[in-house]
Formats: C-alpha cells, structure tokens, sequence
C-alpha cells in the first residue's frame, strides 16, 4: 500500500530520545529551550514557545493576543477543527468566510463585509502547505487595526517573498503532529517577535505561573508543557525538513505534470512568489470526470493507493458551530470544494515508482470507461 502519509523515525531521532530518558530529565527542560532557540533561528524571528499540540499553540496565540469573550475572529471553515475550536476556548466566536476555489485558502475580498466592533483578529490557514493570502488579509489588519493570527500548522519551511511561513502575523502557529512535515509524534510551536506575547505565552503553557517565579499564579493557565523526549525529536527533524520538503516538491511536479490534461481532475495550483511544501497534494475531482470523488477513492484502495479527503465537511455545518447560526449555503464554495477535493501521496518515503504507477493508475480509468 502506498500511504497517504507516514512518519519518518531514523536512527538519529532514536538516539537521541534515548539521550533524554538517560539524562532523567524528560519533562520540559534544556532540550525543549534549545528546540525553541533552533526553531527561531530557523524561521528568521525572536521567540518561539514550544507546546504539547499545534491545538495548544494556537490556544497560547489567541490568548496571548488578548482574545477574549465577547470578541469575534475571523477565519475559514476550511480547515481541521483546531483552528475555530480555539476560538470558542477563549470564549469568542468563530466568524467564518468563504476560500478561494484555487488555493482553497480563505478568501480576502470577502472578509471586510464581515468585521464589526467585536471583530479583534483574523486567523488565515496556510492550508496543505501553501500560505494565505498575505499582501491582501495584512493590508485589511493593518486597515482596521487588527492581530493576524497565522495558522501554520501545515506549512513548515513555507515561503512567501523568501520569508518562512509563521512570521507573517503577530503571531504563528506550527504543529508537529505524526503525519505533519516535520514531527515530534504530537507537539507545536507558537513563534512570535513580541516579547509580551511570548512571555503570555510561557505562562499559559504552565498553569499562569511565570516561569521565573514557581508558584505564583499570574491567569488561568494549563499543562500545554512540551517533553524534552518530543524535543529532542523535534531538533533532529529540523535538520531534515528542507531535504523533506524538497522531497515532496519534487513528488508534486511530477504527479502534476503526468494528472494535467485529465478532464475532470484540477491540480494544486502555486502562486507566484510562494513556496508551497505539499503538506497534502490535493486534487479536485470534479463531475467531468469519469468517477465521482468517492468512488475514485474506492477505485485506488482497490490499487492498494492510499488517499484521504480533508476536509468532508466544512466546519460551519457541525453542530457545535451551527449554534453561532451557521446553516448549509453559507459558503458554497467551501461546500462545494468539501465535495471534490481528495489528497494523493507525495510524502517523502512515496518512490518516484510509486508517483508514476499513481499517474497510471488514475489515466486508465480513462481508457476503462471511454
């Protein structure tokens, strides 16, 4: 079975996993600092504050930017669950607008009909691995004065302009989950170049205590702390995400180049100036083709290709965000594309081989049912 996605442990993780539990420091402690030291150093920013889940990171970010009850952010319904259900965390609400057909990011000719007095931030997702929008959706927070919260979680090494994904808002967001681009089996990464927000940040993390002064209680805080065990993963990984990354850039050009004159099917498309690093290849598969969505996923588990759909549904028809008064129409692109979109294997264990027999695989439908 080619996999849709697969973690990547080698012997360098390994040992150095079995350094920490040797050393009898395997909570947070001198190897989560020297992650967040690489980590800054690595997207070209001032502090990073490492976390137990990218869900943590962006609860840290809101929190750190003063988002609280009452207030609203604005975001795509395109997009895991995380995203919006950090918001409701903090007691704000989800404001969703439609995504762009193309890159399937959120869409900035449509977020000013929906800010208000309330309205305190904007949460772009850099989605697969591709980021937001960021000349228009920074032009509008600076316009109307509000925090940029950028959700990379999907886009680590990422570029715009040469500048690395994360450092485009006030503060960004990485998670290193077991199938991301780069992991520590679960973790994040909040990064940021406010020092109050970082510091906001490291006590949220542990429970409103400073981390200078033991058992004083600033907030409310949780346990978000990072194991020094998963930062250890973490570094090692880092040295290898540029060669990851490349890995799957590489997969794309030629998944793209053997799919593109398939009727029926739309490739990821990469805007200019920007690095895409394919956390997910996802294609449309739209009614021109020979097989819906569904049963073309059927059709390549049966060839023992594995595939997934993100996202089946957007997130403003589950019921916990329908009760923000949410109903199906809203954002019928996001509906529509929910419908179509279906992510192929690119990550960097999938074989050339395997790039050229799931091109193959997927032209002879063509000449099966012409």
């Amino acid at each position: 079975m080619i996999k849709i996605a697969q973690p990547i442990i080698k012997k360098e993780e390994i040992r150095a996993v079995v350094r920490v539990l040797k050393s009898g420091m395997i909570a947070q402690g001198p190897i989560v600092a020297e992650f967040e030291k690489r980590f800054t150093d690595s997207c070209g920013i001032k502090y990073a504050v490492a976390v137990n889940s990218g869900t943590a990171a962006l609860h840290c970010a809101l929190y750190a930017a003063g988002i609280n009850e009452g207030d609203e952010v604005i975001t795509t319904p395109f997009t895991f669950v995380a995203t919006a259900n950090v918001i409701i965390m903090q007691r704000a609400k989800p404001v969703f607008v439609d995504i762009l057909p193309d890159t399937f990011n959120i869409d900035p000719a449509k977020i000013e009909e929906k800010i208000t007095k309330k309205t305190k931030a904007i949460l772009p997702v850099d989605l697969y691995g591709q980021i937001y929008d960021v000349g228009a959706i920074n032009k509008i927070a600076k316009k109307y004065k509000l925090k940029i919260i950028e959700d990379a979680c999907q886009a680590h090494g990422a570029e715009f302009n040469h500048k690395k994904a994360g450092t485009f808002g006030d503060v960004g967001c990485f998670s290193f989950y077991a199938t991301k681009n780069m992991i520590t089996g679960e973790g994040g990464m909040m990064i940021t170049n406010n020092e109050e927000y970082a510091e906001l940040a490291k006590r949220f993390r542990h429970h409103g205590q400073s981390e200078k002064t033991r058992y004083q209680y600033f907030d409310l805080g949780f346990n978000y702390r990072m194991t020094d065990i998963a930062a250890a993963i973490g570094l090692e990984q880092l040295k290898k995400i540029n060669d990851y990354n490349e890995k799957r850039i590489k997969n794309t050009q030629i998944l793209t180049e053997g799919l593109k004159n398939i009727k029926g099917l739309i490739t990821p498309i990469i805007k200019k100036n920007y690095k895409h690093v394919f956390h997910q290849y996802t294609i449309r598969v739209t009614d021109e083709f020979k097989m819906t969505r569904d049963e073309l996923t059927n059709y390549l588990k049966e060839k023992e290709i594995g595939s997934a759909i993100f996202y089946p549904k957007p997130l403003h028809l589950h019921p916990h965000f329908k009760k923000f008064g949410y109903k199906k129409g809203d954002f019928p692109i996001a509906e529509k594309l929910s419908e179509e979109c279906l992510s192929l294997p690119v990550h960097p264990l999938v074989s050339e081989k395997d790039i050229r027999f799931i091109i193959k695989t997927i032209k002879e439908i063509q000449l099966c049912l012409n």
